[in-house]
Order: structure tokens, then sequence, then C-alpha cells
């Protein structure tokens, strides 16, 4: 088993998320004052009760409109090349699953806007 989780403290203004396996997660920043306008979700190698390896959450710093997504590995793994903060997370879902999904495996994407941090 897979597993890639964040959790969003909206007072904190903060994200803390971790993953075990191949399921990707790219945050994308609305406002990219600090240069980077994605931060890719660190996976380690491993399965969710079995070989669990050393686990370490990352912790960003979130802000109004950023962007969560999270993909399967039946995304190809350059989908994150196309992304938007500016799109509609329904629409990015539908794109990213129509043109990055390899036909011969089963494929989730999961795209969430980030609403109510305040400034």
């Amino acid at each position: 088993m897979v597993l890639s989780v964040a959790f969003v403290s909206f007072e904190q203004k903060m994200m803390t998320w971790i993953g075990v396996g191949n399921v990707q997660g790219m945050l994308v920043r609305a406002n990219a004052n600090n240069g980077h306008m994605q931060e890719p979700l660190l996976l380690r190698a491993g399965v969710v009760g079995s070989r669990l390896p050393s686990l370490q959450a990352s912790v960003l710093p979130v802000s109004q409109g950023d962007t969560v997504v999270f993909t399967t590995d039946g995304i190809q793994n350059d989908f994150s090349t196309s992304l938007s903060a500016r799109e509609n997370p329904q629409r990015a879902a539908d794109r990213i699953l129509n043109k990055f999904r390899n036909r011969s495996d089963d494929a989730l994407v999961l795209v969430a806007r980030l609403t109510g941090i305040n400034p």
C-alpha cells in the first residue's frame, strides 16, 4: 500500500505532508515571492504496513490561493510542467487526467485550492 497525505493548518498558515510509495504531490504557489512556484512532496520508497522506511514530514508555509495536487502512478511524471495556480481546480484535474494519463494503468488526480487563509 502507498500513502501520501497532507494536513493544512489554516490558523498557522502551514501544510504538513508526507508520502510513502508513488502518489506524487505538488504544492503550486499562487504567489511565488520566494522564487519557488512549485514545491514537490518528498516521497520515500517503501510499502505501508510492510517495508516502512524512516519517515519525516515536510512542513511548508501556505497562502491563500495555493493549490495542492496529488496524482497516482497512472499519471506521467511530467504533469507538473503544466500546472498553474490560476487554473480552475476541476479543469486542472480533468486536463491532467486527459493529457498525462498512462493508458496501461489506473489513474487518479486530486486538485485542491486552499481558501480561507487570512493574509
